[in-house]
């Protein structure tokens, strides 16, 4: 799946797959992993909601999923991480797929609900600082330059320029900056995404500035183009020279020809690391972060068709969706398969 389409497509695509794998797909194999019986007999639904960024691997499981098993109803939905666990705490969805780890407040819903869930680390994710393949006046920004330009200090700032002074202020290592214009898409608070950025440019990465600390700062400026749709956001980065946003990173590399991915200095003091597979698995890249599924533990013991898609997803056939979504995968599954097999909750 190309994950330029996004969410738009995903309801075509599901009715599709579930045409098709009803109408007899001789090239179909049942997957040994997937649970669903001699014949794919499994029925019942599997409801999914959350992450845009963890959406493509939940989506390109359930298309595999759905061809062994065609008698499973499977909806993927990208809300938001945030969005996703709204429903997720009242029992709404079987799966929450999220691009951060629950909050306290979400977990707190849940426990009200009686909702137990178990957390599943499925893969990493390089958070990508985006600007468009116009721009040809940088290549690098320290987390003092994005706080800069982008965090709450900046309100207002509609040129490059403008934050100079503030640059200069912060250490910023990249500055002066032109005077081009500054055009900002990015998600908005829905997203798990948005809120690991805050993490990024307000709290730091070990060994970086701490704008909370330092400055009283706790948010990224609110006046930009928010979505929470990630086509959306690529757009509007690629349609302004001046532009800057951040997205997943299978998100940058699904959409090259229109957007680059910025090195990062993440503690800004000239150590600029792209986002790479290699970097981003290696802790290198300095906003490398980890994506998860949230599974209702209930769901998990009651509806057979949850727990075979999990057995699935975590799967050697299932992990090869990280891959081909163009998400990292861990270094070893062993301790998240040992976790869903013995339904640790958190």
């Amino acid at each position: 799946m190309n994950l330029t389409t996004g969410r738009r497509g995903l309801a075509v695509l599901f009715v599709l797959a579930f045409v098709a794998a009803a109408c007899g797909d001789s090239g179909a194999t049942t997957s040994p992993t997937a649970g669903n019986g001699a014949g794919g007999a499994l029925g019942g639904s599997v409801n999914i909601s959350g992450s845009s960024t963890v959406e493509p691997i939940s989506a390109r499981n359930a298309e595999k999923f759905a061809r062994a098993n065609p008698g499973v109803a499977i909806s993927v939905e990208g809300p938001g991480t945030g969005d996703g666990f709204a429903l997720f705490c009242t029992g709404a969805t079987d799966i929450s797929d999220a691009s951060r780890p629950i909050k306290d407040s979400e977990a707190e819903q849940c426990a009200a609900n009686g909702i137990e869930w178990i957390e599943l680390n499925v893969a990493t994710d390089g958070l990508s600082v985006l600007t468009s393949n116009e721009n040809d006046f940088v290549d690098c920004l320290g987390t003092a330059d994005l706080y800069a330009l982008l965090g709450e200090e900046s309100i207002g700032f509609d040129t490059w320029a403008a934050a100079n002074d503030l640059a200069a202020e912060v250490g910023a290592p990249n500055a002066p900056y032109p005077d081009e214009a500054l055009v900002v898409t990015a998600p908005g608070e829905e997203s798990g995404t948005f809120d690991t950025f805050v993490e990024f440019l307000i709290h730091g990465v070990a060994g970086g500035p701490n704008y909370e600390e330092e400055r009283g700062a706790t948010n990224v400026r609110p006046d930009y183009t928010a979505s929470a749709n990630d086509n959306t956001i690529i757009e509007g980065i690629s349609g302004a020279r001046g532009s800057l946003g951040w997205a997943g990173f299978a998100f940058f590399q699904a959409n090259q020809d229109e957007v680059k991915a910025l090195a990062i200095d993440a503690r800004n003091d000239g150590n600029c690391v792209a986002p790479t597979p290699e970097t981003i698995a290696s802790g290198e890249y300095g906003f490398a972060r980890p994506l998860y599924i949230y599974v209702n533990a209930d769901a998990a013991a009651t509806k057979p068709a949850v727990a075979a898609y999990v057995d699935f997803y975590l799967s050697d056939e299932g992990l090869t969706s990280v891959d081909e979504t163009g998400y990292i995968r861990l270094a070893d599954y062993g301790a998240v398969r040992s976790a869903w097999e013995g339904r640790v909750t958190g």
